[in-house]
């Protein structure tokens, strides 16, 4: 089954379809208000080979202090989470699915989220207050009342997971790290290029989530929590590497494990198998036939806007030909110029 978040408007969408009825029980006036945001932009998670719904959101602009909810929210630019539901089928979707909530927050100048959410729904309360949404006010209608979770984009904890997708490179190295183009797409979705094939993405845990794990013999044992790391996508070889590989990418380090952390292929297959872009019988080769391995999860913060290629960073004197770049580490002047190029959102990175 392949699935994605796509942006539809909600005229594409039918209310009669099973998938809505939770909200039209749970909420009273659902379908007219279904019908009055008829022209209006949604996310729809659909199949690609049998068209079902299964997931929606509806994100909304919103500008002043929210006065409908006790106490009110202060006088912000927000991103309101308007409608969300999502049927996870097993899969980790709803990390993809805050994962867009972000991206869309950062992208409109968003000061900070909030969403409203009946206490019953305590998986998706657990979810956003991963993601450092806290409980901050309450929500009274005909319905019932809803809790109120907010998270600020202007202040941050200091905690990496409550702080994302926020990078924060003060006192942390910066590394870049190589990636065929076999398990580019797979492991990174957002960060698809233009001359790959536009099929949706698989609705597999490792494309739909925040959390990766990358595996390899490099010595990822360098790398610390807190690190940053931009993904180099080597050459598809349809053409010099000069011209076809590209820098994609930005994520956090979490942890890095060798392979002696784990007690067995089991313990390690349990770590992998969610976050990795290899099938079992492929993490279980790699056990088999590598004695040195490294296995390294990070956060998926940021896909570059624009894909800056090898022949550009050479050519612009960012990077040299030499040490090798599966894994070298960059200063704060590279880093500067590859974020710059790539035209990552500069309110993302905190020095």
């Amino acid at each position: 089954m392949s699935r994605q978040l796509k942006l539809a408007k909600f005229s594409d969408l039918a209310l009669a379809d099973p998938f809505f009825d939770s909200l039209k029980s749970g909420y009273n006036g659902f379908p007219q208000w279904f019908a009055s945001k008829a022209n209006e932009p949604v996310y729809a998670v659909i199949d690609d080979q049998t068209d079902e719904l299964s997931g929606m959101i509806y994100l909304k602009q919103e500008n002043g202090p929210v006065t409908d909810v006790e106490p009110p929210l202060a006088d912000r630019a927000w991103l309101k989470v308007g409608t969300l539901k999502i049927e996870g089928k097993g899969t980790r979707l709803g990390e993809r699915v805050i994962k867009k909530i972000f991206d869309t927050a950062i992208n409109t100048g968003a000061d900070g989220i909030y969403v409203t959410v009946f206490e019953l729904h305590q998986t998706l309360i657990n979810l956003f207050k991963r993601y450092g949404f806290v409980e901050q006010a309450s929500k009274t209608t005909g319905d019932g009342i809803e809790k109120v979770l907010v998270r600020s984009l202007t202040e941050l904890t200091g905690d990496r997971l409550k702080d994302y997708p926020f990078v924060r490179r003060e006192g942390r190295k910066a590394w870049l790290l190589a990636i065929y183009p076999a398990y580019h797409t797979r492991l990174l979705p957002d960060s698809i290029l233009k001359n790959e094939p536009a099929e949706l993405v698989q609705d597999v845990s490792h494309t739909n989530t925040i959390h990766k794990v990358y595996i390899g013999k490099l010595a990822l044992g360098r790398m610390t929590p807190g690190d940053i790391v931009i993904f180099y996508r080597t050459s598809d070889k349809k053409g010099p590497a000069y011209f076809r590989s590209v820098v994609s990418s930005i994520c956090v380090v979490e942890e890095v494990k060798a392979k002696k952390d784990f007690s067995n292929v089991d313990a390690f297959l349990a770590y992998t198998m969610p976050r990795s872009v290899f099938t079992e019988e492929e993490l279980r080769n790699q056990w088999s036939a590598s004695k040195r391995l490294y296995v390294a999860k990070m956060t998926y913060n940021a896909a570059f806007q624009k894909r800056t290629t090898r022949g550009q960073l050479l050519d612009s004197g960012v990077i040299s030909e030499q040490p090798r770049w599966d894994f070298r580490e960059l200063n704060k002047g590279q880093v500067d110029q590859i974020l710059g190029m790539g035209e990552v959102n500069a309110r993302l990175i905190v020095d």
